[in-house]
């Protein structure tokens, strides 16, 4: 009924004796991989294998969703959906014990092989239906991340999601939480591109599932209704961005994101997406209007006791050196406070260092436009002071949304000017870029508010100015020209000549991450496409003129002018190809005219082309009137340096009346040779190539 793996236990008292839920070989593959490596080697295995299940299971940053949730060692976890165990080691380096449930033995085999070392938690492996009611009443705390979209799965009820959270809600203690991760329906990246998570459709959230399946993600308004129901009155909703399952920053009512903050939104790791539009000029808007909330991709929400945490970003896609948290605390005064932490032993120097870099710069600072946001070391956190106000890149966007440039170039010479105070100094903060300075609104007082990269060496304020115009610039289409030509006069240098600045920044990029590939080169590395709307449009457009070429329009003019409704396409049978040259079509076809047409219009090709008219014929007869919008080079040759090449057929006076003889109708013949060229060579062509050679080399006649 148990099996012990290492210090886990597995109790196999409800197991229907199969897995009903398996993902196949890649199952083998996760369990070998756990079972002969440790930990500490995931990160290399991910790298090399370049596998989105792979990523997906084993990433530490997976357990970012959990990590900053004030779980301590006195209290009890409930985990459900624990699956391949992508958060079970986060609660268990921080609860008294864990209590894991999973239908799949495969999974938690998994599981417990990589967290053996474990002595505080129980996997149960089974339905949870039939698990729940040996489950105590009394956890501390919840979790479901990625798992109530499964509700109707697990319950088979007619409310499947409401019956759900009232079973859940009677395990929890009094002052226990609920803890839900789950996609927003409505995430903004599901309206840009990106495939549904669980059915690999576009758009099948927002259309409400039409093709049906037992998986159901929510708005948050559809959360609230199911809360509601359970009276479940007490809840906060947070906002993991870019989403849950690699959460960067957790955001909350209380603490929203700023215009220009959300900037890393390509995050298709598992399908090709497309982008239909630039999602984070599309959050800046949402952000403006007041709908992040709607918008938001995933959804964390937390149910009972509000927490007194905000905010908090994680930045352990580092070195592990380098790997920390920040967190913004808010009391019930709705005073706040900035927390810096070390998310393993090796950080601790570096959040040390902090206190050292405050110093160093206030001391270079001093007289000048530049203060340095106040820390205070507590034991291996450093608390920070709460700033308000605007970032100067958040008063750059104004300018450039209003069109100031005056004022734009007047705020980013006061920012040169104070990069030059006392420049000779051994000091440097390289990443004093534009976001991480703070304007007071009143004072206009500007505030470094974060300083953690500072080098006790001497730096260029060139070099400072230039990653500063380079880190705003890179943030946005709309700030790119302006951003490139205040380089250009500042620096002296161009796009073509700045390699040895942008190279520059991919170092210290490198020396952050260390031998780590960030998570945008691992995307690149999985391989999974970004297709651009306007590209799928191009393709479209070019496949339809392809098509195209194949295809000859007649129009026919009564005395009104030519329009699209009097025109269409002859069939393909009608234009045949010549069978000496693939390139070129020949056009042989009678078209038959209303007794009351005075021209026909023929364009023949959408493209640029050289068409040698061979004969045009009106009931038998010979017809040399017509003109055309392009080059006559002889007496039976026409270049076309145009797009919407024609020829116009004056066909009025050959016109046979319905009077005269009811029994005939006019017929006009025409063969054509219509060769496609280049617009380039058309343009040439038009300027004055010799007829012979025009007609000995593109005819060889």
């Amino acid at each position: 009924m148990t099996e012990q793996i290492g210090k886990i236990t597995l109790d196999y008292k409800y197991y229907p004796g199969e897995d009903f839920y398996c993902d196949g070989v890649i199952e083998d593959e996760l369990l070998e991989i756990v079972k002969n490596n440790p930990v500490s080697e995931y990160s290399r295995i991910i790298e090399e294998r370049a596998s989105w299940p792979i990523l997906y299971h084993l990433s530490p940053l997976r357990e970012n969703i959990v990590d900053w949730v004030p779980v301590d060692a006195s209290m009890k976890v409930l985990e459900v959906g624990s699956g391949c165990g992508a958060i079970t080691g986060a609660l268990a380096r921080k609860a008294k014990s864990v209590t894991c449930i999973d239908l799949s033995k495969k999974r938690s085999t998994i599981n417990a092989y990589r967290h053996q070392e474990c002595d505080n938690v129980t996997i149960h492996v089974g339905n949870f239906k039939d698990i729940e009611p040996e489950l105590p009443e009394d956890y501390d705390y919840i979790f479901l991340i990625g798992v109530f979209e499964y509700g109707q799965g697990y319950m088979g009820t007619n409310t499947p999601y409401e019956d759900f959270m009232a079973i859940l809600k009677k395990h929890m203690s009094p002052k226990g939480r609920l803890v839900i991760a789950i996609e927003n329906k409505f995430g903004l990246k599901y309206w840009a591109g990106c495939k549904e998570d669980h059915f690999g459709t576009y758009f099948s959230g927002i259309e409400d599932y039409p093709e049906g399946g037992g998986v159901r993600t929510f708005t948050r308004r559809g959360l609230e209704k199911i809360m509601k129901a359970n009276d479940m009155e007490e809840y906060s909703f947070y906002y993991p961005y870019p989403d849950y399952k690699f959460m960067t920053t957790v955001f909350s009512d209380a603490y929203l994101p700023r215009v220009g903050e959300l900037s890393n939104n390509l995050r298709n790791f598992d399908r090709d997406r497309l982008c239909l539009f630039d999602e984070k000029n599309a959050f800046d808007n949402i952000i403006r209007e007041g709908a992040f909330a709607e918008f938001s991709n995933s959804y964390l929400v937390v149910i009972g006791e509000p927490l007194s945490i905000k905010y908090s970003k994680f930045s352990n896609d580092r070195a592990e050196e380098y790997a920390i948290r920040t967190d913004i605390l808010q009391d019930d005064q709705q005073n706040r406070s900035v927390y810096k932490s070390p998310l393993n032993e090796k950080a601790v120097a570096h959040i040390q260092n902090i206190r050292t870099a405050y110093e160093k710069l206030t001391e270079r600072f001093t007289g000048s436009k530049f203060q340095v946001n106040r820390c205070i070391l507590q034991g291996n956190k450093m608390e920070l002071e709460y700033l308000k106000g605007k970032t100067l890149e958040m008063l750059l966007d104004e300018c450039l949304d209003r069109g100031d440039e005056v004022q734009f170039r007047a705020l980013v010479e006061e920012y040169e000017e104070a990069l030059k105070y006392h420049d000779d100094m051994p000091v440097t903060d390289y990443d004093l870029i534009f976001s991480n300075i703070i304007v007071e609104e009143e004072s206009g007082q500007w505030t470094i508010l974060d300083y953690e990269w500072t080098f006790a060496t001497k730096v260029s304020y060139e070099k400072n100015l230039f990653r500063a115009l380079y880190c705003y610039l890179i943030g946005a289409m709309k700030r790119r020209k302006l951003s490139f030509d205040l380089i250009k006069e500042k620096l002296g240098i161009d796009e073509e000549n700045c390699e040895d600045y942008v190279q520059r920044e991919l170092d210290f990029q490198h020396y952050v991450t260390g031998q780590r590939l960030s998570m945008t080169e691992l995307r690149n590395k999985i391989g999974m496409q970004m297709i651009p709307a306007q590209a799928l449009a191009d393709r479209f457009t070019n496949e339809r003129a392809i098509a195209n070429q194949k295809q000859v329009q007649i129009y026919t003019d009564c005395g009104e002018g030519f329009c699209e409704e009097n025109s269409y396409f002859l069939t393909n049978a009608e234009c045949m190809e010549a069978e000496t040259d693939k390139a070129s079509k020949h056009l042989s076809t009678i078209i038959t005219i209303a007794d009351t047409t005075k021209r026909v219009r023929l364009d023949p090709a959408m493209e640029a082309c050289i068409v040698k008219i061979q004969s045009i014929q009106i009931n038998g007869q010979a017809c040399k009137q017509y003109q055309s919008n392009g080059k006559i080079i002889n007496e039976d040759t026409i270049v076309f340096a145009t797009a919407d090449p024609n020829i116009t057929i004056e066909v009025g006076k050959y016109a046979v009346h319905r009077g005269e003889n009811k029994n005939l109708d006019t017929k006009l013949q025409v063969e054509l040779e219509i060769i496609p060229i280049t617009m380039d060579i058309a343009e040439s062509l038009q300027k004055g190539m010799e007829k012979g050679m025009i007609k000995k080399k593109l005819f060889n006649r």
